[in-house]
């Protein structure tokens, strides 16, 4: 089942079409010739059973016979019909379509068979008119006085479509709702799931190549690969992902089979495939960038976590290569990839290159006061004041206040968002062959007291231990290196390289933490060619903060997150230096 698919139907009866307090939620002209037209509304009256049998036999019918533009005028929005149906035909090519009415149906038919909820109604207000693109979401809540929106009624049908070379036919379920109209006639009610009750607004269906599961996945050196976090279905998913950004191969292709599939466009989630057309030919092995030695590592890190949420990768900064990602738990959300939450002082490094940038050096003094100077002053998790800092012995110690206050003196609002994304690639949109969550800076600051947080990782700045991983892998290789899961697939490029000259000051400012700074306990015996950067981050309502820490070690890059783990050194840390030692001599 396909979670979160949408159809403009409420239970029931209730179709999702209300304006500003009225029952007429948008109007359609009666012809082309607008000139004293009287358009046509969607009135609270549903239609008729006669009517609404009457509606869904002539929409169907037209549809089958491939007339596109009576189709869509027998529907309430027939520039998104004409648009969907339109796709439909061009991408989906059925040589035959059969589309039969099977009668009223009821909104736990279609729960039942999609695994899809009703969606809310919109408040009273919503726009009069309805986008191709529109379907109704978890927002759409009415308020408490909303007036209730026009009626209707749910239909189903039975669809089969055929295609050229293959005597395969596609048979499935439909559902669309009918509406009544203010001149007395039915119209169906447009929503992208009257195609397929899989398909939502911004989704595309198409036929398009398949392959058959892998028949082994295997790491970097071609050995059998098999962990916890490596899921049959992400593993199947970076396949696809991979098959679709990798150049063309003529051998790879010959291998292929045909299939209907509704896919994401910006590759956020994964491809829903609905009917094989052809079956492709059986998988050869599926090499992937993962090192099954740190693989394994990572597990155990993630296992020796107990019962707390946790995620892990590692990267290679000569490539941008993942090397491992593990999550606790392994069967859970990908969290590694696709969490969001604050980095805590790990966000330190981009704040660092930033003043680097500006001018200040290592040694500069930047003094570390017991409070920040804004509004809201921000203490530091020790006592006492340190006039005399330098900015990598603020580095090392994490204060907070020392950069805050330079931030605030040095930096403009905007210029962490940017160096962020320039130098570091976060807020570039990542394919890394697993969907992915883009680390969040925002560009402009609400507030002093919002730059203020961003500069130490709280406030609205968002980073799973992917981005972190690949801040690190930037400072230690001197260049941002999109991560990938495939060797060969296509890497976003940062707008411009870090200096080698800054880029050398923070991996100098790195190893001094891991040295002598916060995280030389964890560290020790590991501080060759290495550096680090601890992090705790505060949530709200949370009595015990998310530990966060990264390091880079060689040719390793790793960063770990581990919710409620207190200080960085205390879980994240521990996690991150097994990876480091496992993958000794990289």
């Amino acid at each position: 089942m396909r979670s979160g698919a949408k159809i403009g139907i409420i239970t029931g009866v209730s179709i999702v079409v209300l304006a500003g307090g009225g029952y007429a939620a948008y109007s359609l002209m009666g012809g082309s010739d607008s000139g004293g037209a009287k358009p046509r509304t969607v009135v609270a009256e549903p239609p008729s059973a006669d009517q609404a049998a009457a509606g869904a036999k002539d929409f169907l019918a037209a549809w089958a016979s491939g007339d596109i533009a009576k189709a869509a005028s027998l529907t309430d929005d027939p520039a998104a019909a004409t648009t969907a149906l339109t796709a439909f035909r061009d991408q989906v090519k059925p040589s035959a379509l059969t589309l039969t009415p099977t009668g009223p149906t009821t909104q736990q038919v279609f729960t039942a068979a999609t695994g899809s909820p009703a969606p809310a109604k919109p408040a009273a207000g919503a726009s009069a008119t309805p986008s191709a693109g529109s379907t109704p979401g978890a927002t759409d809540s009415p308020s408490a006085t909303a007036a209730p929106g026009p009626t209707g009624t749910l239909m189903s049908f039975k669809a089969r479509a055929e295609f050229e070379g293959t005597n395969r036919a596609w048979d499935y379920q439909g559902f669309l709702g009918v509406v009544k109209m203010s001149d007395n006639t039915p119209a169906v009610h447009w929503a992208p799931t009257v195609i397929h009750p899989h398909l939502s607004g911004n989704e595309t269906i198409a036929v398009q190549q398949v392959f058959a599961p892998p028949s082994t996945v295997v790491d970097r050196n071609g050995k059998p690969l098999q962990a916890a976090s490596l899921t049959p279905a992400l593993m199947a998913t970076v396949q696809d992902n991979a098959q679709k950004l990798l150049p063309p191969d003529p051998t790879r292709d010959q291998d292929s089979g045909k299939a209907v599939v509704i896919n994401d466009p910006a590759g956020k989630a994964a491809a829903d495939k609905l009917f094989t057309i052809v079956e492709p030919k059986p998988g050869k092995p599926f090499k992937v960038t993962i090192d099954s030695t740190v693989q394994a590592a990572a597990e155990k890190a993630m296992t020796d976590l107990g019962s707390k949420p946790g995620s892990i990768v590692a990267i290679e900064p000569s490539t941008g290569q993942v090397l491992a990602f593990a999550n606790s738990p392994a069967n859970g959300q990908n969290r590694a990839f696709t969490g969001l939450l604050a980095p805590g002082s790990t966000m330190k490094i981009v704040t660092s290159a930033a003043l680097l940038e500006a001018g200040l050096n290592p040694d500069s003094v930047v003094a570390c006061p017991e409070k920040s100077s804004n509004s809201v002053p921000i203490p530091n998790d020790f006592p006492g004041a340190f006039p005399n800092n330098t900015l990598q012995q603020d580095f090392m110690v994490s204060c907070n206040t020392a950069f805050i206050n330079q931030g605030l003196t040095s930096l403009k609002p905007e210029t962490l968002s940017a160096t962020a994304k320039d130098v570091f690639g976060i807020g570039l949109e990542w394919k890394t062959g697993l969907p992915n969550a883009d680390g969040k800076v925002p560009p402009t600051p609400g507030s002093k007291d919002e730059q203020a947080m961003n500069y130490i990782g709280q406030g609205k700045v968002q980073m799973n231990p992917l981005a972190i991983a690949s801040i690190t892998a930037t400072v230690q290789s001197g260049a941002f290196k999109q991560p990938i899961l495939v060797a060969g697939l296509p890497q976003q490029a940062a707008a411009r390289q870090i200096s080698p000259d800054v880029a050398g000051k923070l991996r100098a400012m790195m190893n001094a933490t891991a040295v002598g700074g916060t995280a030389s306990q964890v560290m020790a015996g590991i501080t060759d060619n290495a550096g680090a950067k601890t992090g705790s981050a505060e949530v709200q309502g949370a009595s015990t903060t998310n530990s966060w820490f990264t390091a880079f070690r060689g040719n390793i890059a790793v960063a770990a997150e581990v919710q409620g783990g207190g200080h960085g050194v205390d879980a994240a840390g521990p996690a991150v230096a097994s990876l480091l030692k496992a993958a000794a001599g990289r």
